[in-house]
Parts: structure tokens; sequence; C-alpha cells
């Protein structure tokens, strides 16, 4: 596969996983951000949100450390409101953006996977998937289940 259609696919595939969670931040009600189901104390929907910023810039601090300086994490108990929220996930997604294509280029100080850019990519997708199910089962079982065009929605990636 030529490597310009290799990129534009990889920058694709990400772009389309970070509407998706943009998608659902739009969806979900304030009361729904706050829900959880942990009685230790755990992530409720915001800060599962906010876990999946903190997770690409902790990345980005050890793979690509200048794509990171500009960039705050979440402190583990903050409870940042939708605005903020989506604004830190474009701001670390962009970043991201520039990673993948530097790897691609080959660009000095871009680590990844041992496995490859793909496999990277891969991890991204499925670790944010994960806590996206995490949130729908959350919002489930509180009472705040979003409707089923809403769920259906997040699976149409030719779309979204």
């Amino acid at each position: 596969m030529e490597k310009d259609i290799l990129l534009k696919q990889i920058i694709e595939s990400w772009n389309t996983n970070n509407r998706i969670n943009l998608f659902l931040i739009d969806k979900i009600s304030n009361e729904g951000m706050l829900c959880t189901f942990s009685k230790r104390g755990g992530r409720n929907v915001t800060r599962q949100f906010a876990h999946i910023h903190n997770n690409r810039v902790w990345h980005l601090q050890r793979r690509a450390k200048e794509l990171s300086e500009g960039l705050s994490v979440f402190e583990s108990k903050e409870e940042p409101n939708k605005k903020t929220l989506i604004k830190h996930l474009n701001q670390s997604a962009k970043q991201f953006d520039i990673y993948f294509r530097d790897i691609l280029d080959e660009k000095p100080k871009r680590k990844t996977f041992h496995k490859g850019v793909i496999a990277y990519l891969s991890y991204f997708v499925s670790h944010e998937s994960h806590h996206r199910g995490s949130i729908l089962l959350t919002l489930k079982e509180c009472g705040h289940k979003l409707d089923s065009d809403t769920s259906m929605a997040i699976w149409n990636w030719d779309k979204i």
C-alpha cells in the first residue's frame, strides 16, 4: 500500500475515533456525565473522558515529548465540564494527528510500539472504545441510557 494512502487512512481512523468521543459527550446529559455505579470512588462518566485525554498526553510525554508540551492533564478527581473536555480531547487528538504523520515520515525521536504504528493506533482505538463501552453501561445502569439511534451511530464510521 502506498505510504500516502496508509497515512490518510490512519489519520482518518484516528480522527473518527475522536469524533465518536465528542459525539457522545454532546449526547450525554449533564446529569449523565456525573453518573457512576462504582461504590469505591471509581471514575464517573466525566472522569472516564478525562482519563482518555490524560492517557493520550502520557503517551506523548513518553514517545514524542515536544508534542505533549502545552497539553495539561486532569487531576484524578477533577470533573471538567463538557466544553473543557471537548477542548482538551481536540487538543490531544490534534497532537496525535501530528505524531502519526511524523511516524510515517520517519521523523527522529518518535517512538511507537515495536509492532509498529498500526498496532499503536489499534491500542488507542481499543482503549478508548473500552471506556466508551463502560460509559454506555454506566449510563444504562444509572437510568440515563442513550437512545438507540445514538448508541448505533457510534458504529457507523463511514458517517461519523
